[in-house]
């Protein structure tokens, strides 16, 4: 499925999931032929991210609605920006409304607290990075907006990279084991990744030739100390920090010298933006 398509496909199951077999509100005041302007106006400050998928979801529902963006995926939005001016028929308009606001205050959310945390360790050498704790079926644009806010995406699902986490190492019979299990069966282009608590579990990673080793929850302190004995034994392994993550801590974190910060929150808890559509009266 190429990309377009499967886009497609997402927008459109969310279109049928609003709109159903028909908008009972608009059919009944508006008529079929009636044909309006609308803006697509800010009401808050935020990082735009989502703007052509908001497009497509109107053309989508009308190929014939004219789209104009005047504002740029990726750039700081105000309150009171208008961001886009569309023509077409009403009805049309207001039945794409909702879904494309919906994935238009999502990603911008997402894209503005994720530029925050990036702001937060500007000048050291940590990446901002998102996880898989995204919305069923969103997936996709939710790391798009990670990474129109200026951070990075780690693996997209189970498919595309090895993460040994703590219910796989308790099942495999310990860190050493479970490594050693995933180095044996996984082909060679794919690096193994697992997550560590303590220290001794650190060097268990080590002995066992981890590529990426995840300090999982530590405190600052440890963490320090874990990246310590890493460099020393082994410094080509990249470190990760996990774990609870917030705009409070994360410089601290970055501080200790990892080379990557995952945050659940940036896909999870992301406050929407706030953006409204407004009808020419």
């Amino acid at each position: 499925m190429n990309n377009a398509h499967f886009i497609d496909v997402i927008l459109l199951n969310a279109l049928h999931e609003d709109i159903g077999i028909l908008d009972v509100t608009t059919s009944a005041l508006i008529p079929a032929n009636h044909v309006s302007d609308a803006a697509i106006i800010a009401k808050g400050d935020f990082i735009l991210a989502g703007l052509p998928f908001a497009e497509r979801v109107f053309h989508l529902t009308d190929s014939k609605i004219k789209f104009r963006a005047l504002k740029k995926e990726g750039g700081r939005i105000k309150a009171g920006d208008i961001i886009a001016k569309l023509t077409g028929k009403t009805a049309n308009l207001l039945m794409a409304e909702r879904t494309a606001l919906n994935l238009l205050q999502r990603l911008s959310g997402i894209a503005t607290l994720t530029g925050n945390y990036v702001k937060s360790v500007k000048g050291l050498k940590a990446k901002i990075a998102d996880t898989r704790k995204t919305a069923p079926g969103l997936r996709y644009f939710d790391k798009y907006a990670v990474k129109t806010g200026g951070g990075h995406n780690h693996r997209y699902g189970l498919f595309d990279g090895v993460l040994i986490k703590d219910n796989h190492i308790a099942a495999a019979g310990g860190v050493a084991k479970a490594v050693k299990i995933a180095r044996a069966r996984a082909h060679h282009l794919m690096k193994i990744e697992v997550e560590v608590k303590n220290i001794t579990e650190v060097n268990e990673a080590l002995s066992a030739a981890a590529d990426i080793i995840m300090l999982d929850n530590m405190s600052g302190g440890d963490m320090k100390k874990a990246v310590s004995v890493i460099r020393r034994r082994n410094p080509g392994v990249i470190i990760e920090a996990s774990g609870n993550v917030t705009l409070d801590d994360v410089r601290s974190i970055a501080e200790t010298g990892v080379d990557l910060i995952s945050v659940g929150a940036l896909t999870h808890s992301a406050p929407a933006a706030d953006i409204s559509l407004k009808i020419a009266s």
